[in-house]
């Protein structure tokens, strides 16, 4: 299987991890203008080109816009953003992904950050409904945390004192913890912050919902 990282137009990484994760992708998708981002931080460096470049082309320079213009792809529609255009982009072009890295989605402006974030939980909702026919694993990671969505009870590795933080927006769902320093076995959550700025106290924890839903896991 293949992985994939969409590149947005947010604060461009610098650590190691995430530019790892794009460097060794099999397949790199810049949104929009996020390509003169992408040029400008490489400038100098064996660039990689980019596979496609999606979006609505309403922030791409017109430079950049005919250098690029064989593999760019734009989509009309303003129902989604173009992270979002970029990650249907690759359910239905790339067929061998079933990983996704989204680079570039948080910093700059705190209302794209939360809704980037916020998408995540939309794009487990959607490979939910896809009756298991296909996996598709996406986070986004910056030079401070990984983030992802979860949608029942789970187990995860962390490391034992990194931070957790978890964010839901079912105020019927309940979820028992193990390995947290503090449980979110009582916790309702009827706001965003509930359960967040939390550590683990073991290498594992155990997140066991009261149903099957929705929740965003960020660790830093």
């Amino acid at each position: 299987m293949a992985t994939a990282v969409i590149v947005g137009n947010g604060q461009f990484p610098k650590k190691e991890y995430p530019l790892y994760l794009l460097e060794s992708a099999d397949y790199v998708i810049c949104c929009d203008g996020a390509i003169d981002t992408y040029l400008r931080h490489f400038r100098g460096r064996n660039l990689r080109r980019p596979d496609v470049v999606v979006g609505d082309m309403d922030s791409l320079s017109k430079k950049t816009a005919e250098r690029f213009r064989d593999i760019a792809v734009k989509i009309d529609e303003q129902e989604t953003n173009d992270q979002s255009k970029a990650f249907h982009y690759i359910l239905e072009h790339f067929p061998d992904v079933d990983t996704v890295h989204i680079l570039g989605a948080t910093g700059k402006r705190e209302d794209h950050t939360v809704g980037n974030l916020s998408l995540l939980m939309e794009y487990a909702r959607e490979m939910r409904g896809l009756n298991c026919e296909r996996t598709v694993f996406v986070d986004i990671v910056s030079d401070w945390s990984t983030a992802f969505a979860i949608t029942d009870s789970c187990t995860l590795d962390v490391g034992e004192g990194r931070s957790v933080s978890i964010i839901c927006p079912d105020n019927s769902l309940n979820i028992k913890s193990e390995g947290l320093v503090w449980p979110t076995d009582n916790v309702v959550f009827d706001n965003l912050w509930q359960a967040t700025l939390n550590r683990a106290s073991a290498d594992r924890i155990s997140l066991t919902f009261s149903h099957p839903s929705i929740a965003l896991i960020i660790l830093n």
